[in-house]
């Protein structure tokens, strides 16, 4: 048989769990369509009639002695095989628990798989296991073969039976089987024509499937993505090396690097051994640009069009299946190999352990191995991202510990914004104004320095409560104060914003700038606002650094919705408000505030005391002075 070579062969990923019969189910199948080389078959028969067996078609593919001794496949093994209509890649991947992650490794690779199910064993957890990872890695083409369908004696009670289990589990992923066959991989039953052992079975076979997959598509027509590899100097040149993972590229493009947001044009097109210059290139290829000035460029950052820009964050979250031997932790670190980028990550929270047996969800402190489990991971630098449904080749990355790989996972953003920065300075031809008021004479003239008491927690918390009453006590004793409360803000300065991961940002720029427009004119500024990311108050407080106390208002989620002063718990656990802090969107809690309230076990009294104190200390020329104003 004879294909193209011009058509991209189809990446096939085979898993099941151990002894359901993948390689004997690959091996058969090679035979069928005249894929295994000259003698390879022969070799095969010999070497099976020598241990005294039938034919064991698995020994195909043993390229290691030790997988003969053992009877398993410890890695994945890619041959080629062709069949009328198309090439194919075959990537066997084993089903033992012990080698999941090469499994993964294969899966990531394919654009379709064969979930393959031992006909008298039916669907065992590891089975479930493959299951699940090829839904988190995005596989959609799942076709399922029921093997050794000799053991069940060929009974159609038997396939249907596993037939209807197989389907409602896949559902419940979100997947669809393209096909459930029935075969006997042994027999060579089902796999290029109809079965005859099996007359009640009227669908395809397994190769009519397998050529009914749509075929893989370069993602050209995706955004561009082009992780820096590296940067050579060549004769005069600075080259920036990398594959383009999706998307294309052209000579004069304008391209923004991430995350330096530094903007440049494409200069060139780097080609060898060619007679003319590239103009342009697309996703597969490797290529070398030189740009239009020079910049700092290092490996690691991303390449894209400003239009369609990867996420730029340092926290995110992901669905991880979790292969290290330790379990994976809250508060341990890990490298992160994103593309071409490594990082180290801390987890900063684990939301949900997944039973795979089940699809069940049970929170937890660890992911214990073999798990899958959603957590929020955080770096210490910005990341170039994207979530994995936009973008399968910069949505995915792996974990490693101690030079060992110990997890993978896929992204999503579900609850945080995208931090790439919107501040920059967009008007032209302005100049700052110097005041004449410096503010060491309005401090003397209020007798109190201006600053800002940033006030966070949880909605509920008492964030509001304490702020109106503390701005009525330091009123009654001469300061200048003034609350910027979040409802009141919605009303006026952000009633254009929702409650989107990136509004939230927005409202809370507009909140810190604000504020320290009051701390620059000698109030003390009070704002009660949840503000839930922990970068957003981070950028809050760099806008006025020297002016800015972090207040943390500490109640927990079941002390706050107990008091649901607005009834916003309830609306939010009814869904009827979408990403509330707490129940469907996260609250990062302060790390090292300079004060720290608990409402939880005291009074708002109470609560108000400690800050009155607190300002006293800080704020207050008459408390530090002693002298008056």
């Amino acid at each position: 048989m004879h294909v193209s070579s011009e058509i991209p062969p189809l990446k096939l990923v085979v898993v099941g769990h151990v002894d359901h019969g993948k390689s004997t189910l690959i091996g058969r199948l090679l035979h069928e369509t005249n894929s295994l080389p000259d003698g390879k078959a022969e070799a095969v028969i010999a070497m099976s009639e020598r241990r005294g067996m039938p034919v064991e078609w698995a020994f195909v593919l043993d390229a290691l002695q030790a997988e003969r001794d053992q009877g398993i496949t410890i890695d994945t093994t890619q041959i080629f095989f062709n069949t009328e209509k198309r090439n194919y890649v075959i990537i066997d991947a084993p089903g033992h628990k012990e080698f999941l992650k090469n499994m993964v490794s294969g899966a990531a690779l394919s654009d379709a798989a064969v979930l393959v199910i031992d006909a008298k064993d039916g669907m065992q957890e590891q089975s479930r296991r493959h299951g699940y990872i090829l839904h988190l890695l995005g596989v959609r083409q799942v076709a399922v073969v029921i093997n050794k369908m000799d053991l069940a004696d060929y009974r159609e009670e038997r396939f249907q039976e596993l037939t209807t289990e197989i389907r409602n589990y896949l559902s419940e992923l979100g997947l669809e089987a393209s096909a459930i066959i029935p075969v006997s991989a042994r027999e060579g039953q089902g796999l290029i024509s109809a079965p005859d052992r099996m007359p009640w079975y009227q669908g395809p076979s397994l190769v009519q499937v397998l050529d009914a997959f749509t075929p893989p598509v370069l993602p050209t027509e995706r955004p561009l993505r082009l992780p820096v590899q590296d940067v050579y100097k060549f004769d005069e040149r600075r080259i920036i090396a990398g594959r383009i993972e999706s998307g294309r590229i052209r000579t004069g493009d304008t391209i923004l690097i991430s995350p330096s947001n530094k903007k440049v044009t494409v200069k060139s097109i780097e080609s060898w051994n060619t007679n003319a210059p590239a103009l342009s290139a697309s996703a597969g290829q490797s290529v070398g640009i030189t740009l239009s000035e020079q910049l700092f460029i290092e490996r690691g950052q991303m390449i894209s069009h400003e239009a369609n820009a990867p996420v730029e964050t340092n926290v995110f979250r992901a669905r991880i299946f979790w292969l290290g031997r330790k379990p994976l932790e809250v508060g341990k670190r890990y490298k992160l190999k994103l593309a071409n980028n490594e990082q180290t990550v801390e987890v900063q929270s684990i939301e949900t352990v997944i039973d795979v047996e089940n699809l069940t969800t049970h929170s937890g402190d660890t992911l214990e191995r073999n798990a899958i489990g959603e957590v929020t991971l955080r770096a210490r630098a910005m990341l170039a991202l994207d979530e994995f449904s936009d973008n399968p080749k910069t949505g995915r990355f792996v974990l490693v510990d101690e030079y060992d790989t110990v997890g993978g996972g896929t992204i999503f953003m579900e609850g945080y914004p995208d931090q790439r920065s919107r501040t920059d300075v967009r008007s032209t031809n302005i100049t700052a104004v110097e005041h004449r008021v410096t503010p060491e004479l309005r401090a003397h003239a209020n007798g109190h320095e201006g600053g800002v008491l940033w006030l966070t927690g949880l909605s509920g918390a008492g964030k509001s409560t304490i702020a109106i009453e503390l701005e009525q006590q330091l009123f009654a004793k001469g300061y200048q104060v003034y609350v910027l409360d979040g409802d009141n803000v919605r009303f006026g300065l952000s009633s254009d914003l929702g409650f989107a991961p990136e509004d939230r940002v927005e409202n809370i720029r507009r909140v810190g700038e604000v504020a320290k427009l009051f701390a620059s004119a000698g109030v003390l500024v009070i704002t009660a606002f949840i503000s839930p990311y922990r970068a957003d108050r981070d950028r809050a407080r760099s806008i006025a650094p020297d002016l800015f106390h972090e207040v943390y208002v500490a109640a927990d989620v079941a002390t706050c919705e107990g008091r649901d002063p607005k009834g916003l718990y309830k609306k939010a656990r009814a869904g009827e408000i979408k990403e509330f802090t707490g129940v469907s969107a996260p609250y990062e809690e302060p790390v090292t505030p300079e004060v720290t309230v608990d409402t939880a076990d005291r009074t708002a009294n109470e609560s108000v005391a400690e800050l009155m104190a607190y300002v006293e200390e800080n704020f207050s020329l008459v408390k530090r002075n002693g002298d008056g104003r």
